[in-house]
């Protein structure tokens, strides 16, 4: 099994998908804090693009402990989250707050309610927080490596880059970060 959490309206073939708001591909509409409906190590992958910030720094160890449960030993977890470094370097680049508020304080509605960005992360950051749950082998990822044979063309916020779509030129906005169970 395969999970994909905070999916949105974005679907990954071969994948489990679980969101809070309501999409016709979801598989469940639920709060990913918790996955009640999903087996303990019974998942060989879990996949979450751009969630992990709406998690607060104490909350975010109880939804990854969480998620750790549901993973097989030697599962993976596979995040993409905003990179605060890249963040810091593209302030200081253009000066231009504009460009990384919405990685900082993102808003999404859904239904009659909105969440927020609480926190954000570089790589030392979410590594120690990974490694301190239990996680191994915390690594970064390629999205050009990950999104190839079945997966080629799906695109989403782990190719954030700037100046938008530049994925040539750009700057990757993305912490794309893995660990292993």
């Amino acid at each position: 099994m395969k999970l994909h959490l905070g999916c949105g309206k974005r679907y990954l073939k071969g994948h489990t998908h679980i969101d809070l708001a309501a999409f016709s591909h979801l598989d469940y509409i639920h709060d990913i804090k918790t996955l009640p409906m999903i087996d303990n190590e019974s998942v060989e992958l879990i996949y979450a693009a751009h969630v992990l910030g709406y998690f607060d720094r104490v909350e975010v160890l109880d939804v990854l402990k969480e998620w750790f449960t549901k993973l097989k030993k030697g599962g993976i977890l596979r995040l993409a989250t905003p990179d605060f470094n890249a963040l810091i370097a593209l302030y200081d680049r253009y000066h231009d707050l504009n460009l990384i508020l919405g990685p900082l304080f993102g808003r999404w509605p859904i239904g009659d309610t909105v969440i927020f960005h609480k926190t954000v992360y570089n790589f030392v950051s979410l590594k120690n927080v990974l490694e301190s749950i239990g996680f191994s082998n915390v690594k970064l990822w390629n999205w050009r490596e990950v999104f190839v044979g079945k997966l080629k063309g799906y695109d989403d916020y782990s190719q954030a880059y700037y100046p938008h779509m530049d994925k040539e030129n750009g700057v990757l906005l993305s912490l794309n970060i893995e660990a292993i169970k």
